[in-house]
This record gives structure tokens, C-alpha cells and sequence, in this order.
């Protein structure tokens, strides 16, 4: 089921698609959701944390600062499905979302695997 569109993407807290993630301006305030493909966090980038998030559509970057790490570590460090609120932000061609909340979905993947069995 498609979210409802209003202006031109869908508000928070409806998941923005990753390939709707040009729609937005910069500085809009959106809401991603999926699957954790990579999680890193380089010596050089003062405590930064770049998630890589993909859902059905594509991917997308997440940047968490230290003090939203610090609110949401649980989620950052074992979450494997999560949604992700923040503000977009275009950088040289490559648009990332700086998390303000983020949360842990990871129970609605064991949910699906018992569904299967």
C-alpha cells in the first residue's frame, strides 16, 4: 500500500520510499525505513555513524551524530530493520538523511520468518 502523498512525498511518520528520496527539498523533514546492509564508523569522523539502509525501491544514507547515537545505541548497534526520521541533506550529488529518531523494527522480520514456517 502505497503512502499518502501530500505535496509531493509522503510526511513523517509514513516511510518515504528510497527512490523518492530526490522529491523531497533540502532540509525536509522524512521518515526511511529498511533493512541494514552496512553500518560504519570511521576513526576519522568524530564518533559519526553512516548507516546504509535498503528497502524494495533502493538504498539510503543515514548519518547519526554521537548525541543521537547515544539516545538510540541499542537500535544503531544490533537493530536489522529500522526506521529512520531526519532531515535530508544534498551533498555533491549524494543525498543522505541526518537521523534525529531512530527505531528498531528488527521483531517484524521474526514475525515474517513464522509466518513462513
Amino acid at each position: 500500500m502505497m503512502p499518502t502523498i501530500q505535496n509531493g512525498w509522503p510526511r513523517p511518520p509514513a516511510a518515504l520510499p528510497h527512490d523518492l528520496l530526490g522529491l523531497p527539498p533540502d532540509g525536509a523533514r522524512v521518515t526511511v525505513a529498511g533493512l541494514v546492509l552496512v553500518r560504519q564508523r570511521p576513526g576519522t569522523a568524530k564518533g559519526v555513524i553512516f548507516i546504509t539502509l535498503e528497502d524494495e525501491t533502493g538504498v539510503s544514507n543515514v548519518v547519526v551524530w554521537r548525541k543521537v547515537y547515544e539516545r538510540f545505541r541499542r537500535a544503531v548497534i544490533a537493530g536489522r530493520l529500522l526506521r529512520v526520521t531526519g532531515r535530508i541533506q544534498r551533498e555533491g550529488g549524494v543525498v543522505h538523511v541526518i537521523a534525529d529518531q531512530i527505531e528498531d523494527l528488527s521483531t517484524l522480520l521474526d514475525s515474517l520468518f513464522r509466518a513462513i514456517d
